[in-house]
This record gives C-alpha cells, sequence and structure tokens, in this order.
C-alpha cells in the first residue's frame, strides 16, 4: 500500500474538538489562515465568486467577504481545536451545494443528478498538524453537523495524489482514502483524479428527494 494512501490512516495523536464556524470563532477563523488566507489570498471564496469575481477581490476582499459570511449568521464550514488549547488548527467547508455555485459551472463536478446535497469543498490544517489524522475527523464531524441541520446526502470532491510526494496544500480539496475510510462511496467520476464521493445520511428521505426534484 502506499503512502499517498496512507496520508490519513494513523490515528490522531490529540483529540480534537470540532465547533461551527459562528460569529463568535471569526478570529479564530483569521488566526487558522493567516496573512495568506489560508492559502494565496483565498480565504475559502474561490467556490463561492466566479473567477472574475475571485481576482478583483482576492486577499483582502476575499477576506472581507468571508467575514461578511460569518457575521451574518451563515456558518460557512467547521474549526478544529486541539482539546487542551484554545488555537484552532483545522478547517473543513461544508455547506449546501448552492453556497458553491462554481459547483455548477464545473464539467468534472457538475451535478451526479437532482437530489439535494450538502458538499464539502476545501480544507486547511495548520502545518504542525498535517498528516496526524485531522482531515479524517473534519469530515466525521461534517456528517454529523449536516445531519443535525436535516441534510440527507454529504458530497467530497476530492482529488488523487499524482504522487507520493505531492504538497499537502495541493490536495485541499482532500484525499479520496480520507472520504472512504468515512464511509464515502464514488458516486461518479468524470476525470481521472477529481471523483465525486458521496455519504448518504438518509436513504428514504435521499430517495424522496430525488424523487420530488427529479
Amino acid at each position: 500500500m502506499t503512502r499517498a494512501k496512507n496520508r490519513e490512516d494513523s490515528p490522531p495523536p490529540l483529540t480534537l474538538e470540532v465547533h461551527p464556524a459562528t460569529p463568535d470563532c471569526r478570529n479564530d477563523l483569521e488566526r487558522l489562515f493567516g496573512p495568506r488566507g489560508a492559502c494565496g489570498g483565498c480565504w475559502c471564496m474561490w467556490w463561492r465568486l466566479t473567477a472574475k469575481q475571485f481576482e478583483q477581490q482576492k486577499a483582502a476582499g476575499n477576506r472581507a467577504a468571508m467575514k461578511r459570511i460569518v457575521q451574518s449568521g451563515e456558518i460557512p464550514g467547521l474549526l478544529a481545536y486541539a482539546d487542551d488549547d484554545d488555537e484552532p488548527i483545522g478547517w473543513c467547508a461544508v455547506a449546501p451545494r448552492e453556497a458553491y455555485p462554481r459547483l455548477a459551472r464545473s464539467r468534472v463536478l457538475k451535478r451526479v443528478d437532482d437530489a439535494p446535497v450538502w458538499s464539502i469543498v476545501c480544507f486547511f490544517v495548520a502545518k504542525p498538524y498535517r498528516r496526524s489524522g485531522v482531515m479524517r475527523r473534519l469530515i466525521v464531524a461534517a456528517i454529523d453537523y449536516v445531519r443535525l441541520r436535516g441534510g440527507t446526502i454529504l458530497e467530497g470532491y476530492p482529488t488523487e495524489p499524482k504522487s507520493e510526494r505531492a504538497p499537502d496544500l495541493f490536495l485541499y480539496h482532500g484525499i479520496p482514502s480520507a472520504f472512504a475510510e468515512s464511509g464515502f462511496v464514488e458516486a461518479a467520476r468524470r476525470s481521472e483524479r477529481r471523483p465525486i464521493m458521496r455519504y448518504v445520511i438518509d436513504q428514504a428521505r435521499a430517495e424522496e428527494g430525488l424523487t420530488l426534484n427529479g
């Protein structure tokens, strides 16, 4: 078995607490993302904007946009904390698919069907905690969070690493093995390296939603 498939195999060496990114967590999100906004001034706004919008408000504009989202009471994702520390160490962007219009414009990640779904589109883990199981713990927490919010299907859009040495930041969509080990199954693959993976939270309600929307 290759190292790439084992990036999240080992249990985390710390106890995590995961909380929704509510308005009182805004400063925690900013501390975790740091001056680069997680990566290249993104501030986890890539999937929420057109390419033109993203470039126009990159960095400071994206930071302000994410701040407005959190302050509005909309929950854009989950924050992970080490149990013995108040410092945020991980992030998972999860929301109803409609929150991410760029998904609808993607040839590779367009809808599988008409079922209402929630989507995990991004992860960010602080450097000292990477490859320690934080991603998988965030995925499991996302399942519980979406269940509590009444969601029936949760999707992820991970990237197959090109090699064992793929930089961690290039895998911000997650890796397939972490989703599979959390109970997700592949629902579609329109690109060699970008499967659509699904976790069905409530089969009966998911089928009802598909019937109503189909």
